[in-house]
């Protein structure tokens, strides 16, 4: 599968390794979540870099004490009508994760500026698509129905474009 990262197909520096397998002394290593929790002491000593491969249904609140000593989260999209992956991005980036988020499984063109919005940089995509379709996808919208948490993109959000002029106010809690 072709990685996309700043709208240009590249290689993939990182080495997946599965969970019996040895871990590599140094590169770059993507490890199963599983095993990130039940070897981490051990990948803590090496010079490696240490990625993290994360299903959409794991306990995200378990990855927060390893953020900021990861340089990448792998979310998977095991079919493109489930978004849980997308909240879990969203999580991930407002607990402060500013290493690079990666969307993998069914990514589809048309999802693409709304999984940049919410702070995936990079994308494990199929070959169905040539460069040109992501390319353009990622520039298709100009304005966004929300504000950006993590900007990558640089579209006008819709009320401000409607309210030119106008100070947008900050939301409440809610009171209830």
């Amino acid at each position: 599968m072709p990685l996309l990262k700043n709208n240009q197909f590249v290689a993939d520096d990182y080495t997946f390794v599965a969970d019996e397998d040895a871990l590599p002394a140094s590169g770059k290593v993507l490890v199963t979540f599983a095993r990130l929790k039940r070897d981490w002491d051990e990948m803590a000593k090496l010079p490696a870099m240490i990625g993290v491969k994360v299903a959409n249904t794991d306990k995200t609140d378990d990855l927060k004490p390893y953020l900021s000593k990861i340089a990448l989260v792998q979310l998977t999209f095991p079919a493109f009508t489930d978004g849980r992956s997308y909240s879990i991005g969203r999580e991930l980036r407002l607990d402060g994760y500013r290493g690079e988020l990666r969307a993998d499984g069914n990514v589809l063109p048309d999802q693409l500026q709304l999984m940049r919005q919410v702070g995936f940089d990079s994308f494990l995509v199929s070959d169905r698509f040539p460069l040109e379709v992501w390319q353009k996808a990622a520039h298709s919208m100009s304005l966004a129905y929300q504000r950006g948490l993590f900007r990558q993109v640089q579209e006008t959000e819709v009320w401000s474009t409607r309210h030119h002029g106008f100070q947008a106010w900050e939301e409440q809690p809610h009171a209830g």
